[in-house]
């Protein structure tokens, strides 16, 4: 007999990884595109839509769930520019305080940088509650930070 197999996790299932499994494993095989093993973070483009409508696309699980995770591109504001365009048709997600770095094994593997979304447009945008961190990769492209003490 014949079984299909359910793209699914199983009951009990809790999908709360640390910063260091987000960048050393989900983060690192979604840039190389190796598998990873449960489909549990979803692509979506974060500037394509407002914060609101972020879990109807991420929920895994439990409708009270209040952290969703989603692997997106960084949208250039210019096309042969550096600038991060992270405006939405509603508002804007704006960086604050300092890039944290993500260790494993005492050794940098990544940043991360929390952004709140502003309703409206800069600089008169109102501040929401809506708070996301993104992640990079440490590269070589990137300047190598200090380990802090």
């Amino acid at each position: 007999m014949e079984m299909e197999m359910e793209s699914c996790v199983p009951p009990g299932f809790r999908f709360h990884p640390t910063e260091e499994e987000l960048v050393g494993y989900y983060l690192k095989r979604k840039i190389s595109s190796l598998k990873i093993d449960l489909d549990v973070i979803a692509d979506i483009d974060l500037y394509k839509m407002e914060p609101w409508d972020i879990q109807a696309t991420c929920n895994l699980g439990y409708d009270s769930q209040t952290e969703w995770y989603f692997f997106s591109h960084k949208d250039r504001k210019y096309p042969t520019g550096t600038r991060t365009n992270r405006a939405t048709a509603a508002g804007f997600w704006k960086a604050t305080g300092r890039d944290k770095a993500v260790l494993s094994k005492n050794k940098i593997i990544g940043m991360r940088k929390t952004l709140v979304f502003y309703g409206g447009r800069a600089p008169n945008g109102r501040k929401s509650d809506w708070i996301i961190h993104e992640y990079r990769l440490q590269t070589f492209q990137n300047a190598t930070p200090q380990v802090p003490n």
